[in-house]
């Protein structure tokens, strides 16, 4: 997953957020806005779009992986160190001709 970040929006308080609860789905349209609800002044928690919320849980479980993170790590150290195989090589090795997309199989 790409890198992400989010955008703090202004908090408002439990009530508000009750009162406003049909109207705050529009205020989410920008999936990367994050809007703190607070209680007497304090973070409680947060509400974010289901898509925000689902890339964050999906970042979560990578990095709680460590056979996969040691993964990643070696192939950004594979790629610094020039050790790489150009797209056309491996396109011929999976037999896929440049410009058609490989055809997934569907079950009906």
């Amino acid at each position: 997953m790409s890198s992400q970040s989010y955008e703090l929006t202004n908090a408002m308080g439990v009530k508000t957020a009750k009162n406003r609860i049909a109207h705050l789905p529009r205020r989410l349209d920008n999936s990367e806005a994050v809007i703190p609800i607070t209680k007497r002044g304090r973070p409680v928690m947060a509400l974010m779009s289901w898509e925000l919320f689902e890339a964050l849980v999906e970042t979560i479980e990578v990095l709680s992986e460590p056979d996969l993170m040691a993964q990643i790590s070696q192939s950004e150290k594979d790629v610094s160190e020039g050790r790489t195989v150009p797209l056309n090589e491996v396109m011929a090795e999976l037999n896929i001709k440049p410009g058609i997309a490989p055809s997934s199989s569907k079950r009906s």
